[in-house]
This record gives C-alpha cells, sequence and structure tokens, in this order.
C-alpha cells in the first residue's frame, strides 16, 4: 500500500513539474541541451561544406561549373552542396531545376559582392537568401531560408545568446492559432527529432523568439519559408554552431543591390525577390541600382561607369557579381580638367559617366 501511494506522489509530482515547465516554455521558440566545447578542442567536429574565402576588397569567392547527373534537382544539389534552390535556379537561366538532365553544365554562384555594413560576427541579407560569417579575415557563406511576406524576418542588430543542440521546438500562440483555423493541431511542444521543424542545432538570438536553426524538411533553405526564423541545412548548422560563440554579432538587413571595388575595378550584383521577375521589381531594382552607382560617383569621383553593362546587370538581377566599371587614375592637371588617355592612345577625350 505505501509503494502504490509513493508510487502516485512521484507520478503527480512529475506530472505539474512538467506542466510548470511548458507553461513557462510557451511563448519560447526553443529549448535543448546548450552545447559546451570539450576540454582542450576548439575546433568544429567536422570541416565546412562551404569555403572559407579570403576577402579582395569587397568582393569574395569565384564562380564555377559542375556537370549534373540524370537524376539530379536544383533541390537536391543544393541540399548537397550548400547552395540555396532560388540562387541556382537564377544563375541558370533556361535550364530545367527539377530535371536539368545528363551532362549538363550549370552556374555554382560562389562569388559575392559583400555586404556594405560592418563586416564581422554573421550578416544575413534576405534579399538575397544569404548569411555571410566573417572571421579571421575570410568569409563564410551559407544559404538561409527566411520569413514571408506575411511572417518577415526583422531588419536588426542582434547577438548570439546561445547555442542548441537537439531543441524542442515551443510553437508560439500566433502560429498554433493558424494551425487551428485550418483545422489542424499543433502541439504546446514538439520534441527532438525527425518531425521537430527546427532540425538538429539551433543558435538563439537576442531577437526576442528568433532563431537561427535546422529544419527537418529538404526543400526551402536558401528561399522565403519561415514564420521569421532563419532556416540553415542540418549539415551545415550542425557545423556551424561550434564555429560561432555567444555574443557574436548578428546583423539582418535587406540589400539587393551591392556595388563595390576590387582594385580598380568596379563590381555589381543585383538580385531579384523571386524566380519570377515582374516589371515593378524591375523598376525599383533600376532606381537602386542608380541610386548605388551616384552615391558611389560622389564618394569616389574618378570612376567610370558602363550603362550597358548595367543595364544587363538589372535585366538579368540573378545574383551574379559583373564588372561594370573601374576607377581610373588621373593626374593633377588644373588646364586640363576631367580628361583622361584613350584605349588607341588619343589623349583629351573627355570623361564618360552614364549615370
Amino acid at each position: 500500500m505505501y509503494r502504490t501511494q509513493l508510487t502516485g506522489f512521484l507520478l503527480v509530482l512529475l506530472a505539474l513539474m512538467s506542466a510548470s515547465v511548458v507553461g513557462a516554455e510557451t511563448e519560447a521558440q526553443a529549448a535543448g541541451q546548450e552545447l559546451t566545447t570539450p576540454e582542450g578542442k576548439s575546433d568544429t567536429p567536422d570541416k565546412p561544406r562551404v569555403p572559407r574565402f579570403s576577402i579582395d576588397g569587397d568582393l569574395a569567392g569565384e564562380l564555377s561549373v559542375m556537370t549534373t547527373r540524370y537524376e539530379d534537382t536544383f533541390a537536391a544539389i543544393g541540399n548537397q552542396n550548400s547552395l540555396g534552390y532560388l540562387e541556382l535556379v537564377k544563375a541558370n537561366p533556361g535550364v530545367d531545376p527539377w530535371l536539368p538532365g545528363d551532362g549538363t553544365r550549370i552556374t555554382v554562384p560562389r562569388h559575392y559582392v559583400l555586404p556594405d555594413v560592418k563586416r564581422e560576427g554573421i550578416i544575413i541579407n534576405l534579399a538575397e537568401y544569404r548569411l555571410y560569417y566573417f572571421t579571421e579575415g575570410k568569409v563564410q557563406v551559407y544559404p538561409v531560408g527566411v520569413g514571408t511576406d506575411d511572417n518577415p524576418s526583422p531588419l536588426t542588430n542582434a547577438k548570439v545568446t546561445m547555442p542548441l543542440e537537439s531543441p524542442a521546438w515551443y510553437p508560439p500562440a500566433s502560429i498554433r492559432a493558424e494551425y487551428e483555423a485550418a483545422g489542424e493541431y499543433l502541439p504546446r511542444m514538439i520534441p527532438p527529432g525527425p518531425g521537430n521543424p527546427l532540425g538538429s542545432h539551433a543558435l538563439m538570438l537576442s531577437e526576442k523568439g528568433y532563431l537561427i536553426h535546422g529544419t527537418n524538411k529538404l526543400f526551402g533553405v536558401g528561399m522565403q519559408v519561415s514564420h521569421g526564423c532563419f532556416r540553415m541545412y542540418n549539415e551545415d548548422i550542425s557545423r556551424f554552431v561550434y564555429e560561432v560563440s555567444k555574443g557574436t554579432p548578428v546583423q539582418v538587413i535587406r540589400e539587393p543591390v551591392k556595388i563595390g571595388l576590387k582594385g580598380n575595378e568596379v563590381w555589381l550584383e543585383v538580385h531579384r525577390p523571386e524566380e519570377d521577375y515582374s516589371q515593378q521589381d524591375r523598376e525599383q531594382l533600376w532606381k537602386q541600382v542608380q541610386k548605388k552607382v551616384e552615391d558611389l560617383r560622389q564618394k569616389m569621383p574618378g570612376v567610370e561607369v558602363k550603362r550597358m553593362a548595367i543595364e544587363l546587370a538589372v535585366d538579368q538581377a540573378d545574383g551574379l557579381p559583373r564588372m561594370v566599371g573601374e576607377r581610373l587614375t588621373r593626374v593633377a592637371d588644373d588646364s586640363a580638367g576631367p580628361m583622361r588617355s584613350t584605349p588607341d592612345g588619343n589623349k583629351g577625350e573627355k570623361q564618360r559617366l552614364w549615370f
């Protein structure tokens, strides 16, 4: 009899403790085991799948090509090589993303004009669905899924507060309400495992309710798919959490047009928001490009750009950097004015500035 009562008491106590924990975490996005680096070990357990590029002026990385097999799709290629679905689609116009075919050569878009912000820690550019991680003078670039138009990711300056392994997900009340309106049930807590949308690991941010986390879906990284959090492939986040320390700054920006210098070369990178490219999007991007070019010219009066190259960059808006001009070296001469030597040796031709 005593044993029966004791067992019943313990069961009630455990139930009350569990209810208390769930009640306390209903508005939190995740909870799990905090990662700690084993003593004497500071490196990641495996090498990252993405290269660590040196920075050359405002650019990093390089374009390359790969040859597809018959069974390949862009979604599978992205998952295997840490590339976003949309970045592959935009970089390879005319190629069927679901059946590229055996022996098709496709562009691997790993060449970047770096965002025009302080380059430290983590920078997430919503306009290109990419996460930049700056460390030791180099940069890694990962694809990320971001918030939809209905549930946008916040533009913010935050910090990493905690890395998590095997996170449990506590859906916010707003998400549970969405499920309920659709006639579906979403529990208050989803434990770690294959059904958990946070994937295998996560980074908690100081921006309340937002995470950088893995995913239980193979499709959606590099697209607008989330309720505001930032999704990475599990293969990436499981390594990334060991590289990023607490307190790492996280800047979330929206910069569809990037312009920068590599030596004296002027490079431009333009991103359309979706696979389809509307006239409205085209006009908005053209205005942003004009402003970026004009701002650069104000800072550097010796810059010359080619309108045709800029028009091509806006027309394609494929996220691939293009060289669109150069910074000229001029000899100071009060009588000569804004002149330069032409390629055929004729001197005195006026510098042509298109904007």
